[in-house]
């Protein structure tokens, strides 16, 4: 895990604020807005886009980062790409900063 790369991954509001939504999808996208949640996919980048308020290909280049730096995963589902937590990853960024910091 490089610790530098999940940190600049992590870089601004926004992206803290995806990963905190993506925690609990139910709590933070009201079940009207999702256009097309499933648990084991995770949510639709344009759900994603509209929360924070912002484009689609900005908020792309958000995730893609996240998920290099390994905090996401993401899912191909036809022209669809879902974003859910990487839970193993993030504790392992605990503890690495438990460890290190």
């Amino acid at each position: 895990m490089k610790l530098l790369e999940i940190i600049k991954s992590l870089s601004n509001q926004t992206r803290l604020n995806i990963l905190t939504w993506l925690k609990d999808p139910f709590a933070y996208f009201p079940a009207e807005e999702l256009v097309d949640y499933s648990p084991a996919l995770g949510v639709c980048v344009s759900d994603i886009a509209n929360k924070a308020e912002m484009s689609i290909p900005t908020v792309s280049v958000y995730l893609k980062n996240m998920s290099a730096a390994g905090l996401l995963v993401a899912t191909r589902k036809d022209q669809w790409t879902y974003y859910k937590r990487n839970e193993e990853a993030i504790q392992q960024l605990v503890e690495l900063i438990k460890e290190s910091l």
